[in-house]
């Protein structure tokens, strides 16, 4: 294989891929990243990394510990998050660059024989692609997003200097399951003997289990959200450039005044304060990460690691905003953050995958609002006609459309200059469009 397409399309054809098939491809257990890993010389275990779990928040969590890592100055900052938007390799970044072509290229040729020999997800040979390539440039740190759960994700070989748990909601239950406390023992399963955990927001039906699994592994827990809190958040835009802008207390006292964030989501205060939180971890661990390095690297966030979809704004006429937020506890923050917005009416562009509870989340939706019930370009996606009745019981009405872009075109036609246009439902309707 000599071209990048090349072996691109060798990966999707031979390895099952979660997020374009759904439950087929899912391989419990971790067998193959062992054997995968042991074959490339545990590239893993030469790592320093901070691992990250959770329902929702843990892609931006991820890319804002990143860059304040990158803004204190060390080197080579490893991220490895899941899905891309558009492109693979969006999943294995060094200081906001992503690998080349040319290193996806050279590893599948060599490996050719140990990934067909052992079988593997397309999920774990990119997370063994990742480990390979961040040894091999020598990352002094790194930020491992897990796939889905954590118990038995194939980013649960590492041993980390800190694990982080942003929250729990429901989401993919049928690996994970179906209370909040069997989806809170999956992701708890990051937890490592003697290595501390912060957990990002405190649920009454989850603390339990988190004290639970923290003391049987003697590791020391934080409850971000005990620690730090956000006060006066506000929109400032300043010569030009919009930024969400915060104080920080710790502890009921004043922190950081006015935190600058280019993440304009109302959520991302839970976020920051969950970064904040594992940022006292790295420094009780000998890291030297200063409140300035914090400020400059979340106010840089997207312009260093190259962040994408959350809280997007892909127009201003009319205001047209994208948003990965796909589960109840995602949409119930996008219905939060849509109150703070003066709009006459409000125009969606929305599309699902099929194996998620859809109904969670349409029952959640503004029956006054104008519907554009698509279908993302991969096989998971749910049929926009079955979409569209799903709906209707929730009277949600509009039309359906053959793809995202004809649904985005029409919703802005559509839209009159004081409207609002949004884009979600599923991180690849909203891949298509940003």
């Amino acid at each position: 294989m000599k071209t990048y397409s090349e072996v691109l399309d060798y990966l999707y054809k031979r390895l099952p891929v979660f997020q374009r098939v759904g439950a087929p491809a899912y391989k419990a257990g971790l067998d193959n990243i062992i054997a995968l890993c042991e074959a490339l010389g545990n590239p893993q275990d030469k790592l320093s990394v901070i691992h990250v779990a959770g329902t929702n928040g843990k892609g931006s969590t991820s890319h804002l510990l990143a860059s304040v890592l990158q803004s204190a100055g060390y080197k080579n900052v490893g991220l490895h998050t899941s899905p891309h938007l558009k492109d693979f390799k969006e999943r294995i970044k060094i200081n906001g660059e992503p690998i080349s072509e040319k290193e996806v290229i050279d590893f599948v040729n060599t490996y050719k024989e140990l990934i067909e020999r052992i079988d593997c997800s397309f999920f774990e040979l990119s997370v063994a692609m990742t480990f390979y390539y961040f040894e091999k440039k020598k990352c002094e740190i790194v930020v491992i997003e897990t796939g889905l759960g954590g118990r038995l994700d194939s980013t649960n070989i590492v041993d980390p200097i800190v694990s982080v748990i942003t929250n729990i909601s429901f989401d993919h239950m049928l690996f994970l399951g179906d209370t909040l406390q069997k989806i809170a023992y999956e992701k708890a399963g990051i937890i490592k003997p003697g290595k501390p955990v912060v957990i990002g927001e405190t649920q009454l039906e989850t603390k339990g289990v988190f004290m639970e699994m923290a003391g049987q592994a003697i590791s020391e827990i934080y409850f971000a959200d005990a620690i730090y809190k956000t006060a006066n958040a506000r929109h400032v835009n300043e010569k030009g450039h919009l930024y969400f802008v915060m104080d920080i207390l710790k502890n009921g006292k004043s922190y950081i005044k006015h935190l600058r964030s280019e993440l304009q989501g109302l959520y991302q205060q839970k976020n920051i304060c969950t970064v904040l939180a594992a940022i006292d971890q790295l420094n009780e661990s000998g890291y030297k990460i200063s409140k300035e390095h914090v400020k400059e690297g979340i106010a840089t966030v997207v312009t260093k690691t190259g962040l994408m979809g959350r809280w997007q704004t892909l127009s201003t006429n009319p205001i047209t905003i994208a948003d990965t937020g796909h589960n109840e506890a995602g949409i119930k923050e996008i219905l939060a953050q849509l109150k703070n917005y003066k709009y006459e009416k409000l125009h969606v562009v929305i599309g699902m995958v099929n194996d998620k509870d859809i109904n969670s989340v349409l029952k959640l939706l503004p029956s006054d609002a104008v519907y554009y019930f698509c279908k993302a370009n991969i096989p998971r996606a749910l049929d926009a006609i079955e979409l569209s009745h799903a709906a209707t019981p929730y009277k949600l009405k509009g039309e359906i459309y053959p793809s995202v872009k004809d649904a985005l075109q029409a919703a802005q036609q559509k839209a009159g200059k004081n409207d609002l246009v949004f884009v979600g439902g599923s991180t690849f309707v909203v891949a298509e469009v940003v």
